[in-house]
C-alpha cells in the first residue's frame, strides 16, 4: 500500500505479458508477446482474454460509450491523471515517454504520447472490470479475426452468433477506414476520445498511437486491411514505430517522474487543455 494510505487497484495488462522476464541485455525482440503454455502465468493470460474475447461486444461497447464519452466523469490536468495511475499495480509511462524522447529528439508531441497513452487505466479506478479496461483491442460489429489472441474464446462471444455481427464485414463497408469503427472499449478507447474531446492539438499520428497501440490483430498481425484506407496503411508505420517503445522498454530501469516533471508539463501546456475533461 502506498505511503498515503491508498488502496493499490490490480490491473496487470495482458497485451503486455511478456514470459521472458526478467528481461536480459541481447534478449531476442521477437520474443516478447509470446504466449508459452509453460510460463506460470499463462493460465491467468488465457483466462483473463476469454473473458475478454467473451464480454467485448456491440452491445458492452456501446454502454461504454454512453457512459465515458460524455466526459463528464470528472475534472482534472493529464499530470493529475498520471499520477492517479500510482494507484494501481501496473507500470505507467515515464520509461516508454524517455526512450521514445531519446530516439526521436525533435518531435515532442511522440514524448506526449508516451506519456498518456496509458492514463485511460484510470478507468480501474471508476470500477471498469479487467476486461474493460487492458488487453488487445479489435472491432466489434464484424467477425472477430483469427488473429485475435486466444481467437477460439471468440465462439463464446454472443456477437459471434448474430446474422450481421457475425460476418467478415458486418455493419461497415469495405476500406471505410478505421476511424469509422466501434473498437472494443479498453483504456486505448477511452484516452482516444478524451484527447479528442478535450480538442487536443496532439496531430494525428499521436491518436493512432494512443487509440490504436493494443490493436495487434492490426499492426502485427496483418489482419483487417479490408476495413483500412489509405491513410490507415499510412499511419500503421507509426503506430509500429510507438509499439517498439511501449513493449520493450517496461522491462528497464524506469526514470524518476519528479525529475521529468516540468518537462511534460511543458509539453502538456503545449498540446492540452490545463483542466481536462474525463
Amino acid at each position: 500500500m502506498p505511503e498515503n494510505g491508498q488502496v493499490v487497484w490490480e490491473v496487470e495488462d495482458p497485451s503486455e505479458f511478456r514470459p521472458e522476464l526478467p528481461y536480459t541485455a541481447g534478449k531476442d525482440k521477437t520474443e516478447f508477446r509470446i504466449y508459452d503454455a509453460s510460463s506460470p502465468r499463462y493460465e491467468t493470460v488465457r483466462r483473463t482474454y476469454q473473458i475478454l474475447n467473451t464480454h467485448q461486444t456491440v452491445e458492452s461497447v456501446t454502454e461504454r460509450i454512453e457512459k465515458y464519452g460524455k466526459l463528464n466523469k470528472t475534472e482534472m490536468t493529464l499530470l493529475d491523471a498520471v499520477m492517479l495511475l500510482d494507484q494501481l499495480v501496473d507500470e505507467s509511462d515515464p520509461d516508454t515517454a524517455e526512450r521514445i524522447r531519446e530516439a526521436h529528439p525533435d518531435k515532442d508531441w511522440f514524448h506526449l504520447t508516451g506519456l498518456l497513452h496509458d492514463v485511460g487505466k484510470v478507468l480501474a479506478l471508476w470500477g471498469e472490470p479487467q476486461w474493460a479496461v487492458v488487453g488487445d483491442t479489435f472491432p466489434v460489429g464484424c467477425a472477430m479475426s483469427k488473429k485475435i489472441v486466444f481467437s477460439e474464446f471468440s465462439e463464446q462471444n454472443p456477437d459471434s452468433k448474430h446474422p450481421v455481427y457475425s460476418t467478415k464485414l458486418g455493419v461497415y463497408e469495405p476500406n471505410c477506414g478505421l476511424n469509422n469503427l466501434m473498437m472494443s472499449f479498453g483504456h486505448d478507447e477511452y484516452m482516444y476520445r478524451v484527447l479528442v474531446g478535450n480538442n487536443c492539438k496532439l496531430p494525428k499520428e499521436a491518436l493512432y498511437m494512443v487509440r490504436f497501440h493494443s490493436f495487434y490483430p492490426w499492426h502485427t498481425g496483418g489482419d483487417y486491411d479490408y476495413l483500412c484506407n489509405d491513410e490507415d496503411r499510412e499511419m500503421m508505420k507509426w503506430v509500429r514505430e510507438f509499439n517498439k517503445f511501449d513493449l520493450y522498454s517496461k522491462a528497464d530501469n524506469v526514470p524518476d517522474p519528479s525529475a521529468l516533471k516540468a518537462y511534460y508539463q511543458s509539453l502538456v501546456d503545449k498540446y492540452l487543455p490545463a483542466v481536462m475533461r474525463w
